[in-house]
């Protein structure tokens, strides 16, 4: 699962490699027009050395970076956007996103983790940057075009897959929490290890990152989610102390109760697990959000019973209740996105019960409310199997298999995934001559149950043959149109 480290012995010069676009070049050019030194910094060296692919590329000068940035877009013919506050500039070039800074420094107050800003050199500029293995530059140059200048050592730390910051880790961090998180997202995503004494300063500081807005530190959780083993950002979370300070809720998943010596699973790790099955499956974010809180009512409906053990009855119903307002907290999307999480929540037990009785009734019913995220959900019951009995997981699997097998069969026949009522509510009004009103919708529930019961098929004939049924168990009379068709 780790990324690929630099080679044995780096290079120490990459022209050859800023060959892949001529913007390096013109980029340089305007640079020494104006008599400024220029640089590649940041993520774009990393990525290049970790041979990762990255079409944000940063440029540092030891100057004004906007001044330089609008004479390569005048050279590019193409606009230039200005951010004033942060003494940016920013151009689109084919597929990249090319950002002008000038070199700085920065300091910080005790509240906030918006830096004081003031013009610096480049080792300045490098000294605050996050962690080494991005706060490496590449120089433009003339005399030094594709050079290396790596201060801190971050490719040997890159080499040794370690997360180290330039400066004291405690000042990294207390200058600017959301570092903290940037740290185990990197630590996620390439597998790295973090530095003993850089991950003990994220203990020591995660009640700081309280400063930080929650909009920031999702993005930064989203990104570990997305990365190949979730599970491994999310353990350093936790064991950090950061994760309580974000989201109780999933802390409140860890522990192990015993009565009677009986015990329940630790369902912190149990959900990582299952997350981490997801991954192996599918990079949706919000299948893998749905794979977070599954589970995440259990402590709320936790219960022991004398003579059976534990339970959790209800536990999907009252998650998929909990899902909009751990949505709104966390300031996560409230569309049709957590809509699909909240409706995964809900049915992620369903399939396992319909595995003890496949009937072509619950099959139609589960295929209805599932629609067309049955492939996800089924996606995440299978993740949810993390028994360490190969032949328990064989039978679940095996369970499963017949399940699909019939919604393949009842889906061909009956078509519900899709479902429309065959017979709409403005025809039922001009069938029987009826007012709009709650009739109609009870009209058309019935439709549905009975398609759904097998009474009838998915069909508009056999719809309308039923309602003429009901019709007349209600004393309902059709219009003399209806009567001749």
């Amino acid at each position: 699962m780790r990324a690929k480290r630099p080679e044995e012995v780096v290079k120490k010069n990459f022209s050859k490699d800023l060959s892949v676009d001529p913007v390096f070049r013109l980029v340089a050019e305007e640079a020494s027009l104006m008599g400024v030194d220029g640089y590649v910094v940041g993520g774009y060296v990393r990525d290049l050395i970790l041979k990762r692919p990255n079409k944000d590329i940063d440029f540092v000068c030891v100057g004004s970076g906007i001044a330089w940035a609008e004479r390569v877009g005048a050279r590019l013919n193409l606009p230039v956007t200005v951010f004033k506050n942060f003494g940016t500039a920013m151009i689109r070039h084919n597929d990249y996103e090319l950002e002008f800074v000038g070199a700085r420094k920065e300091s910080y107050r005790q509240d906030s983790r918006k830096p004081i800003v003031e013009d610096g050199t480049l080792r300045e500029d490098q000294e605050r940057r996050d962690f080494t293995m991005n706060a490496m530059a590449i120089s433009l140059g003339k005399d030094s075009y594709g050079d290396l200048i790596d201060p801190f050592d971050g490719v040997e730390h890159m080499r040794e897959g370690m997360i180290r910051t330039p400066l004291d880790p405690a000042i990294t961090f207390s200058d600017d929490p959301l570092r903290m998180m940037r740290a185990i997202r990197f630590a996620s995503q390439l597998h790295f290890d973090i530095e003993a004494d850089t991950y003990q300063a994220i203990v020591d500081q995660h009640e700081r990152i309280a400063i930080v807005s929650i909009e920031r530190i999702i993005d930064e959780l989203n990104k570990i989610i997305l990365s190949p083993l979730p599970s491994f950002g999310f353990k350093l979370l936790f064991h950090s102390g950061l994760l309580k300070k974000f989201f109780p809720e999933m802390v409140a998943l860890h522990g192990v109760e015993y009565v009677d010596n009986k015990a329940h699973k630790d369902n912190f790790f149990h959900t990582l697990q299952v997350l981490d099955n997801v991954s192996k499956t599918s990079d949706d974010l919000w299948l893998r959000w749905a794979a977070i809180l599954h589970d995440i009512a259990k402590p709320l409906t936790k219960r022991f019973e004398a003579g059976h053990g534990w339970t959790f009855h209800g536990h999907e119903d009252k998650g998929a209740r909990m899902v909009p307002g751990i949505f709104r907290r966390l300031k996560l999307p409230m569309n049709e996105k957590m809509t699909f999480v909240q409706k995964l929540v809900r049915l992620h037990l369903r399939p396992i019960v319909l595995a003890y009785d496949v009937t072509d009734s619950a099959v139609r019913r589960l295929l209805f409310e599932a629609g067309e995220d049955t492939e996800a959900l089924m996606k995440l019951c299978r993740a949810d199997i993390t028994s360490k009995n190969p032949e328990k997981v064989k039978k679940y699997l095996s369970n499963f298999e017949r399940v699909e097998q019939k919604m393949l069969e009842v889906e061909e026949k009956d078509h519900v995934r899709t479902f429309q009522p065959p017979v709409t509510g403005d025809e039922i009004i001009r069938m029987f001559n009826l007012p709009p009103g709650k009739i109609i919708g009870e009209l058309k529930d019935r439709i549905k149950e009975a398609i759904l019961d097998g009474e009838i098929r998915n069909d508009r004939d056999e719809a309308i043959s039923l309602l003429h049924r009901i019709a007349l168990e209600k004393g309902i009379k059709p219009t003399e149109l209806t009567k001749q068709s």
